[in-house]
């Protein structure tokens, strides 16, 4: 870890964080949960906000994917995503689901917000639920071009998360 030059679990709590927050809408999937808090630990999010029935640490299936990510990302549990969205908001950060909509943004085209942002991930089977939907600011949408026209959560986290991260490293 030392030759990787990867932070302690100390100073990942001390670090500048992304100025991210993830909002797991009903994820049921603890491997996916897992994998979310992976991915945020990977590019320094501030939080992972779980809601409604999206499994919570400590248990093992979340565990063996987050790797010890449940010890360096910061997480908050909602009963209500709407709850969630509302404190965020509250705070000054613009919420964007991540989710095939009408009037969705395509993630190639979509323009960072100057205020820190939150992005909804919904459920596996159904997405984001449209009583969140109607509190975001707007859906980004990930471009695919094959036959299917979903990703697994982990997958699209993984890729909002970078282009979202991405920005932010630009703007520094």
């Amino acid at each position: 870890m030392d030759e990787l030059g990867r932070l302690s679990v100390g100073e990942f709590k001390q670090a500048s964080k992304t100025p991210i927050v993830v909002i797991l809408d009903n994820v049921r999937s603890m491997n996916n949960v897992g994998s979310v808090f992976r991915t945020a630990d990977a590019f320094l999010l501030e939080a992972i906000c779980l809601c409604g029935y999206t499994p919570q640490p400590p248990h093992r299936d979340i565990q063996k994917t987050a790797l010890g990510a449940t010890e360096t990302v910061d997480w908050l549990h909602y009963e209500q995503t709407v709850d969630a969205i509302l404190d965020l908001k509250q705070r000054g950060y613009t919420v964007f689901a991540v989710e095939q909509a009408e009037g969705s943004i395509s993630l190639e085209t979509f323009q960072m917000p100057s205020q820190p942002i939150a992005i909804v991930m919904g459920n596996e089977v159904s997405g984001v639920d449209s009583a969140v939907l109607e509190q975001c600011d707007g859906c980004i949408e990930i471009p695919q071009l094959g036959s299917k026209h979903s990703l697994n959560i982990s997958v699209a986290a993984g890729i909002v998360i970078w282009k979202l991260t991405e920005f932010t490293l630009s703007k520094n």
